[in-house]
Formats: structure tokens, sequence, C-alpha cells
């Protein structure tokens, strides 16, 4: 059974990357940071590699795709309030991220979300499970 989870994401820009997510909060493991690739933390068991395109390519054989143009993947993340929620995509669209979705309240469960400078899709949530309907 796996103990942690590697998101590996293509940028085109390290730096700027690494700067559009120290602006969100995160941090970065310096052991797994290079020129090439740098380890954002984003839990102690969950991590966003994110790799530069050229890097990137070297783990796969099929052709990188274009999160501005075509979606790959969707990253959803807890918040511990709505708050946090609106906070934290405020704070990504004046780093240069754009929104992709408007907000959406659930009732349970409130989300929104944005996109990074490579397109990449994150979705920001926060649950109250005590609020969630009963199935039946």
């Amino acid at each position: 059974m796996a103990t942690k989870v590697f998101i590996n994401l293509p940028v085109k820009d390290l730096d700027k990357s690494m700067a559009f997510f120290s602006g969100l909060g995160f941090t970065f493991n310096p052991q797994f940071t290079d020129e090439k690739a740098a380890c954002m933390v984003i839990s102690d068991s969950i991590f966003a590699m994110l790799l530069t395109e050229p890097f990137f390519q070297t783990f796969t054989r099929k052709k990188i795709s274009d999160a501005k143009t075509a979606t790959e993947v969707l990253i959803a993340l807890d918040a511990a309030s709505r708050d946090k929620v609106q906070n934290t995509v405020a704070k990504a669209v004046k780093l240069g991220g754009t929104l992709y979705t408007e907000p959406q309240d659930h009732g349970w469960m409130y989300q929104h979300s944005f996109a990074d400078l490579d397109g990449h899709q994150w979705e920001i949530l926060y649950m109250d499970e005590s609020q969630l309907p009963e199935q039946s």
C-alpha cells in the first residue's frame, strides 16, 4: 500500500511556478529540488513534483498535454474553511493564475477552482461532513 503521493506536473518555467506556489504558501523540499524539478510539499505525505517539460518528457513516451487547452488532471485539495477556499483562489488569481469555474456551494461542500500558470486545474474545497446528506 502506498504511503506517499507524488503528483508529477510539467511546467514551462520552473522559477515562475515555484514563485507562484510559494506565494500561495507552499514550501519546497530542497533535497529534491534543482534546476529541472521542484518538490512542492502539500502535506507530510503528498507532494507535487514540478518538472520542466524536457525533464518531464524523459518519464513518458507520450506527448505532453498542453494544460491550457486540454485537461489531463484535476487536483483537489481540502481547506479548513469556506473563507480559506476563497482566500486561496483569490491569492492564486493575484499571482497570475486564472479562474476556471465559479464557486459551487453544495451545502455540505463548498468549492472554487483556479488554473496555475501552466493551466493545471486546482480545486480547493471545504467539506462539512456533519452536513453530508444521508444515503438512502
